[in-house]
């Protein structure tokens, strides 16, 4: 099976590194040659993580980036696909854009997913002629690590390519969980809204950051606090999701904090941006600036 894979941003290059680590093809695609250049610069280092660690050998490492070619050309990248993954921002009019030119360009019987975290996969697939083939493949980040991949059916997609997706799912090591097509899945339409009442909570001065992120690891078990995981995902995706969540329901519990909307329009993004709500700048977490924006 031949992968193709549209972005290579965060999720498009580790979704790239695992089909190529379990021995498949792939090619990935992306308007910007540097941004290529910088994800095969990317899969390199986690590939020298998984070296240390003991995981992977150097020899390893050469045959999985020699599973990965590069292309800025959408058509030819895409022809000779068995499943093409795209991981564009999470912007609905550009994967409606990027999902036409698939339907156009791909083989007839191939499959077209989407990595998209809330949009739906039933929009998505109306601008296309084959609604049975598409399907979403929402992957976890960091994508070799993290094990589950939501596995999200439109209106119209096909029990055999649902299948096919599931079992391609457990090849790569994960666990597939198959959702229907409601705004926000399962996963994010649980997380996001605890990150936005995290952020509430910071917003109306109910405790810090610290605090607010310590309760939820030491009480609630929590491998990462809700704020620092919003800084992880990037807070321009958390207000995105967020957004869909208010726009689809019409409900205001999924309205986006004040706060989140204050620090994406002033460029504070997260670890992205090397701040959010901590400090990135020296390459580690470091103090809470957030307090600027309250």
């Amino acid at each position: 099976m031949k992968i193709s894979v549209i972005g290579s941003g965060t999720m498009g290059n580790g979704i790239a590194h695992t089909f190529a680590q379990f021995g498949y093809q792939v090619n990935l695609i992306d308007v910007n040659e540097m941004a290529l250049e910088k994800a095969l610069t990317t899969i390199a280092k986690n590939l020298d993580r998984q070296v240390s660690k003991g995981t992977i050998t150097d020899t390893d490492k050469a045959i999985i980036l020699k599973h990965i070619s590069t292309t800025t050309d959408l058509k030819t990248g895409v022809a000779e696909a068995d499943l093409i993954v795209e991981a564009a921002t999470e912007a609905l009019e550009l994967k409606l854009e990027i999902f036409k030119e698939l339907d156009s360009y791909a083989r007839p019987d191939a499959i077209l997913a989407s990595n998209t975290s809330s949009i739906s996969i039933t929009k998505i697939a109306s601008v296309t002629n084959r609604g049975d083939k598409v399907i979403g493949m929402h992957f976890m980040n960091p994508v070799p690590v993290m094990k589950l991949v939501e596995v999200i059916r439109g209106y119209a997609t096909s029990d055999a390519v649902t299948d096919i997706v599931m079992s391609l799912s457990k090849k790569l090591d994960k666990v597939p969980v198959e959702v229907n097509d409601y705004p926000g899945f399962v996963a994010n339409r649980i997380l996001m809204p605890m990150i936005n009442e995290a952020i509430y909570a910071l917003y109306e001065n109910v405790a810090g950051v610290q605090e607010i992120d310590t309760v939820m690891k030491l009480g609630m078990t929590h491998p990462m606090g809700p704020l620092q995981l919003a800084d992880f995902i990037g807070l321009d995706v958390c207000l995105a999701i967020l957004k869909v969540l208010h726009d689809s329901f019409g409900n205001p519990k999924y309205a986006p904090c004040p706060l989140l909307v204050n620090m994406v329009t002033a460029g504070k993004k997260g670890v992205k941006t090397r701040e959010g709500f901590y400090d990135y700048s020296a390459g580690i977490k470091g103090p809470v600036v957030a307090a600027k924006f309250l």
